[in-house]
């Protein structure tokens, strides 16, 4: 009781509260990001600036070009090369449709049937990045020749009339037509397009389709309602990284086309290194930037997601 009873000792004095120590190393992320964005301002922003100076300037290459605001530029360059623009967008957006077309196969394949084969087909996949973007471009001159068996079975099964009927092939000649710019086009972004698609439809959980199975769906509506939309964020990045680079490029329009299958990559080359009236480059390049910026913020926005691979 005596024990229970007595009173307690006196409280010693409040030690003072200790300062928490500082953090160490918190700007290390922004000391890790500074070597990658002074790469992005030196090559990419700084270019940036002087196309777009360039764009409104006037003068020659003699006498030197001045900065006067001649937005006029713009318009004239738009005017001229109206067709090339719309041809560019025509030959993108076909061989994005094909690529999206033979990829997605491929790509189911791959990531639900291919067992032990899948390493190697993605090794077939990607294997023509192995070689130069020129390479690979130059061999469909020899596949698509004039008398060669492409053209031969084409014209066995008729498809060059229908094709010739629709403006994209001339006779029984496929080079130099659009048909041959297109299936250039296709082939050599096709992997990009395959390996967002795979990786999308990796992610999808096979318990989703045994679910479907079981609620009696039929592999046409569960491809329908549960495997497509699933793959939509690789669909959407797929047609992207096909479409942006298809549009501006000049490869195989020059190596497979003629000067009727003129893309505005080829205008643009033209202007730059041989007309060399780099004002009107630099606004047709600007245009075409602005014009694929705003589809492929529209087709984002209808798209419904924003969940890209």
């Amino acid at each position: 009781m005596a024990t229970l009873t007595e009173a307690p000792p006196p409280l010693s004095p409040t030690a003072p509260t200790a300062k928490p120590p500082r953090k160490r190393g918190r700007w290390t992320p922004y000391w890790l990001l500074l070597p990658g964005l002074l790469w992005l301002f030196v090559f990419f922003a700084l270019p940036m600036i002087y196309q777009a100076s360039t764009s409104v300037q006037t003068g020659s290459l003699e006498e030197g070009y001045k900065v006067t605001w001649h937005l006029a530029t713009y318009w004239d360059a738009l005017s001229e090369y109206w067709p090339q623009f719309l041809r560019s967008v025509l030959y993108a957006a076909a061989a994005t449709i094909l690529c999206l077309v033979l990829g997605y196969p491929l790509a189911y394949l791959i990531a639900f049937r291919a067992g032990r084969w899948r390493n190697l087909i993605m090794i077939l996949v990607i294997a023509p990045f192995f070689t130069s973007f020129l390479i690979r471009t130059l061999a469909w001159k020899t596949i698509l020749a004039d008398g060669g068996p492409v053209v031969g079975a084409l014209n066995t099964l008729h498809v060059l009339d229908v094709t010739g009927w629709l403006g994209w092939t001339a006779g029984d000649r496929v080079l130099a037509t659009p048909l041959a710019v297109v299936c250039g086009l296709t082939y050599n972004f096709l992997p990009f397009m395959i390996l967002p698609l795979y990786t999308s439809l990796e992610r999808i959980d096979g318990r989703l389709h045994e679910a479907a199975g079981d609620l009696y769906a039929r592999p046409v509506t569960t491809f329908r309602k549960v495997t497509f939309p699933l793959s939509m964020p690789g669909v959407v990045s797929g047609t992207l990284l096909t479409f942006i680079p298809a549009a501006g490029d000049y490869v195989n329009a020059e190596l497979l086309g003629s000067t009727d299958t003129r893309m505005i990559g080829n205008v643009i080359q033209t202007q730059f290194l041989r007309v060399l009236d780099y004002p009107t480059a630099a606004a047709l390049s600007f245009i075409l930037m602005a014009a694929i910026l705003f589809m492929v913020t529209l087709y984002i926005r209808r798209s419904g997601t924003e969940d890209l691979v």
